[in-house]
């Protein structure tokens, strides 16, 4: 029986539900009742009975393959698994890494050329739609099925699914999960008698509670509050992940950003005036300069023991786990985002009290919206590469993301890998061999599988253009807010006024159409 759109979607949010099943540790484990969370005929021949893999065996001796990705983390992990896959296969892989600002518009340059210099990105997966539209893309659907190794299956669907695949053909194997968790100190928590914060209004009075004091006995007042605003970087994923609980409340297939029957964007109303509030409100307890702190500084002021809570991607308990710069080992909790009691209601246009109706899916009269920020990083390769080119770099995307590379990688800090599969949730060994403790690897792959089992969970924005609506219009405005250039209503204004411009030159059906398929939903 043919499927719906919105029939896939709840059959994959059925699939997401069934993902997570606690014990009394927060400890879960998987079943694939074989449904997926978007309409994609395609059914790769992979199983998911083993996660062993064997090396690859085709030799491509004399052959080049040229990657490009971002600095630092997502490039060291790329880094790292190269000089084994040059030994195993004989092919040449030369990296280059870009700043995470750059990237795009490079590979838009480089790829619309006669003669691309970059085979093959490790990419985010809201660009793909703009170089899949502009034919830059292979189309990988045919590899993926016939490679028993990479075990497509074992991905799990909303990866699958969000990050590779396209008018239901697979353009990129993801190498990674992204999804934003709030994190704090177990320790300190669990001294002051308080809880881990529900709701944002919450998160503000834990860190005020803990700002100013010492907080890793070093004599220095230390801060509440770490969440990295950096400009140009990650300050619109953070500022979005606060939005998206006051935005969203009816599940995925509504969306957080732009009315789906309209494409009127969502932002000046009460709700997202709330947002910009709680996210400036932040830098009252956080590091000075807090409007720019970077991605990175964040992070180690957080492990060098300095911070309360933050919030940031999967990264933060494995990179905790390393004793030369963290202070913090074993004494990182991980939760689902905070949420909200009010939110907005998409009918009215009303900031609204919860209830059953408007937050069919909070908990405990909290809506939460967990967000997908940027999905996760996935390979994709040029169409314009040599032939034997195209079949050294899938091989050597498939031995990235195989389970025997990629469940040792996900368990790494250094490498900017979240997990992704299906196997890398089954197993605890792994993350406890990292150097994890059993019950902080039960709360932190807990807090995963909450996170993405949420039928509300928002999902980052995937249509053309995307990087001109985050970082090219919303980014600019929150950084004006954030340094007090432009009042909140100033910042909504423009914000409603750019994306409504680039809509409209890039054309409004066309869209609605693509939002709406991201979203799940018939067009």
């Amino acid at each position: 029986m043919h499927l719906s759109f919105r029939q896939h979607l709840r059959a994959g949010w059925k699939f997401l539900k069934y993902l997570t099943i606690l014990l009394t540790a927060l400890w879960f484990s998987i079943s694939l009742p074989g449904c997926s969370l978007f309409p994609a005929n395609v059914s790769p021949n992979a199983s998911t009975q083993s996660t062993k893999t064997t090396a690859p065996v085709q030799r491509f001796d004399g052959i080049t393959v040229n990657v490009v990705t971002r600095s630092g983390v997502i490039g060291a992990g790329l880094k790292r698994r190269i000089p084994e896959f040059e030994s195993l296969t004989g092919a040449k892989v030369n990296l280059t890494m870009h700043d995470f600002g750059k990237v795009y518009d490079m590979l838009q340059a480089d790829w619309s050329s006669a003669s691309p210099k970059y085979d093959m990105a490790v990419a985010m997966p809201q660009w793909l739609i703009d170089f899949v539209n502009a034919d830059y893309l292979e189309d990988l659907t045919a590899r993926v099925e016939a490679d028993a190794a990479l075990q497509w299956e074992d991905i799990a669907p909303f990866f699958r699914n969000a990050n590779a695949i396209h008018n239901q053909r697979i353009y990129g194997v993801p190498v990674d999960g992204d999804y934003h968790l709030l994190y704090y100190r177990t320790d300190l928590l669990s001294k002051a008698g308080l809880t881990p914060p529900l709701t944002w209004d919450d998160y503000l009075k834990v860190a005020q509670n803990f700002h100013g004091k010492d907080l890793n006995g070093d004599g220095t007042p230390d801060y509440g509050s770490c969440i990295a605003k950096e400009p140009g970087h990650v300050g619109f994923f953070m500022f979005s992940s606060i939005a998206t609980s006051y935005l969203q409340s009816k599940g995925t297939g509504q969306g957080a950003f732009f009315d789906a029957a309209t494409m009127k964007p969502q932002v000046k109303n009460e709700a997202f005036a709330k947002a910009l509030d709680v996210y400036k409100q932040t830098m009252t307890y956080g590091v000075p300069d807090d409007a720019n702190l970077q991605f990175v500084e964040a992070r180690n002021v957080f492990l060098a023991g300095r911070c309360a809570l933050m919030i940031d991607w999967g990264d933060i308990p494995t990179l905790a786990l390393d004793s030369t710069v963290s202070k913090v080992t074993n004494k990182v909790g991980a939760a689902m985002t905070p949420g909200s009691s009010k939110v907005l209601d998409q009918t009215t246009g009303k900031f609204t009290v919860c209830d059953k109706f408007i937050c069919p899916y909070a908990i405990d009269g909290i809506n939460h919206a967990p967000f997908a920020a940027n999905l996760g990083y996935t390979g994709v390769i040029s169409a314009k590469a040599a032939p034997k080119v195209k079949d050294a770099a899938y091989a050597f995307l498939s031995y990235m993301s195989q389970p025997a590379q990629a469940n040792v990688d996900v368990t790494i800090g250094a490498t900017g890998f979240n997990p992704y599969r299906v196997s890398q949730f089954k197993d605890v060994a792994p993350w406890i061999q990292s150097g994890m403790s059993e019950e902080a690897a039960n709360n932190y792959l807990g807090a995963i599988g909450i996170t993405l089992s949420n039928p509300n969970m928002a999902l980052d924005l995937k249509l053309p253009h995307a990087k001109r609506y985050q970082l090219e219009v919303l980014d600019p405005a929150l950084k004006d807010f954030m340094a007090g250039k432009i009042s909140r209503e100033q910042t909504m204004g423009r914000v409603e006024q750019g994306w409504e411009k680039i809509t409209d030159q890039v054309g409004r059906e066309s869209q609605k159409t693509a939002y709406r398929y991201s979203l799940g939903l018939e067009s």
